[in-house]
């Protein structure tokens, strides 16, 4: 599970993501060993798409369906380079419903760590929740 924590500063919450990374390199680099020529030519591709996203997003007199032609080329070929490293669809959390509760109250800790006026406004936000799930059940709110 995600394990959030503050920043050194204590003014934001960090949502940790390198060893997702490590992960993801790790399978990249396996699958570079196993396949150089198509892992190479995959990550030259997808460099290039990259590269004319960035570009179209930048440029002010880009189309923007030409914007959009670009994404989808670069996520294309992001997938393609995913799916030579198998293990990276692993790399998102699927969390249930407790665990989703779980990890939004220790973000909540965390956040009126950095800015107490946060623990108000969930209180507000829980609130309402509970007043929406009660009408929903036929309840008065």
């Amino acid at each position: 599970m995600i394990r959030p924590t503050l920043t050194a500063d204590g003014l934001a919450v960090r949502l940790p993501i390198a060893d997702r990374v490590e992960q993801l390199l790790d399978a990249l680099a396996v699958a570079y060993t196993a396949d150089p020529d198509t892992v190479g030519h995959l990550l030259t591709h997808h460099g290039a798409n990259v590269v004319r996203l960035d570009h179209a997003v930048v440029s002010e007199d880009m189309p923007e369906h030409e914007r959009a032609m670009r994404a989808a080329e670069a996520d294309g070929s992001r997938e393609a380079l995913l799916a030579e490293a198998p293990p990276a669809d692993n790399l998102d959390d699927l969390l249930g419903p407790d665990d989703a509760l779980t990890l939004a109250r220790r973000i909540t800790r965390l956040a009126v760590c950095v800015d107490p006026r946060a623990g108000r406004i969930t209180r507000r936000l829980a609130t309402r929740i509970r007043n929406v799930a009660s009408l929903g059940r036929g309840e008065a709110a």
